[in-house]
């Protein structure tokens, strides 16, 4: 069985309780009141992470579930270490350009091949909200989806965004956890929402892509960049987990997890962001690792 879905079992399994009773109290007439489906897009650390099959291009399918035409990003920093400055060192200012500037970006353009009824992915749309940050103590170990949502259910006051983004970054590290970030969906008070959640990554070497200090950033925050790239493109083209995504289950950043072509350029800085699948290069046979990824378009 693929990594993705062996820990997308296990997290299933944990926040099973919460999801089954959430939905046991729900009416006929609308969606339960909150819900979180399972965690999709994880990103395997380096050491867990298992080389893709030659040969046979899976290419990805749409079945049937929406993309995102327009995205609001709002982070939530979840832990106490958020509040000293020396351990945020630049990891919020830079996800905040990051986020901020992303919109528009040849990266993000990366996305646009996708669509659904309505039409393609919108990767001009994308804006950033103000930041949520929350002291109280992050659950030790790797959290279920239920918990992860419902600390954006606390830090938004119950009453989120409609169909926004909510990234969550955790003060603490992944200890013996063989991922480094996830995505997923779910529902508060019945409200859409796609939230994700990522490690802190200081000093980790399973979820560094090596970037070069010349580029500006931190290791801590270039880790973080990469792993945001990869859950912020696999939201946009799957929002809702039932959208693009090849035979074996993985999504279009999925397919070039850990894979780089040089760097791309957001705003006016330089980041170290892994490229993103697209069917269109596959079958022209221009992108690079395994001929499907590209990190601009």
């Amino acid at each position: 069985m693929h990594f993705r879905w062996i820990v997308a079992a296990v997290a299933a399994t944990a926040c099973l309780a919460s999801v089954v009773g959430a939905a046991s109290s729900a009416t006929a007439a609308g969606p339960p009141s909150f819900a979180a489906g399972p965690a999709f897009g994880f990103v395997p650390s380096h050491n867990a992470n298992q080389q893709k099959p030659r040969g046979h291009v899976l290419l990805l399918q749409w079945y049937g579930g929406p993309v995102m035409h327009s995205t609001k990003v709002v982070p939530v920093f979840w832990g106490s270490r958020w509040t000293n400055s020396s351990f945020t060192g630049d990891k919020v200012s830079g996800l905040d350009y990051l986020y901020s500037h992303v919109g528009g970006s040849g990266y993000a353009h990366s996305n646009s091949e996708y669509t659904d009824g309505l039409g393609n992915v919108n990767v001009t749309d994308i804006s950033k909200g103000s930041d949520l940050t929350d002291p109280s103590a992050t659950p030790s170990g790797a959290p279920s989806t239920s918990q992860v949502l419902a600390e954006v259910a606390y830090a938004t006051n119950n009453n989120p965004v409609p169909n926004a983004y909510y990234p969550v970054y955790s003060d603490q590290p992944r200890g013996s956890a063989g991922y480094c970030a996830w995505h997923s969906t779910g529902t508060i008070k019945g409200i859409e929402v796609q939230f994700g959640f990522f490690f802190n990554l200081d000093g980790d070497p399973g979820c560094d892509p090596q970037a070069s200090l010349s580029l500006g950033h931190s290791q801590g925050l270039s880790a973080l960049a990469n792993v945001s790239g990869h859950e912020l493109s696999e939201m946009l083209t799957d929002p809702q987990l039932n959208a693009w995504y090849d035979q074996r289950g993985d999504e279009n950043a999925d397919k070039c997890a850990w894979t780089f072509s040089g760097t791309v350029t957001i705003g006016s800085q330089s980041w170290k962001i892994q490229g993103n699948w697209s069917n269109a290069a596959a079958n022209a046979n221009s992108g690079y690792a395994n001929r499907g990824c590209i990190e601009t378009s």
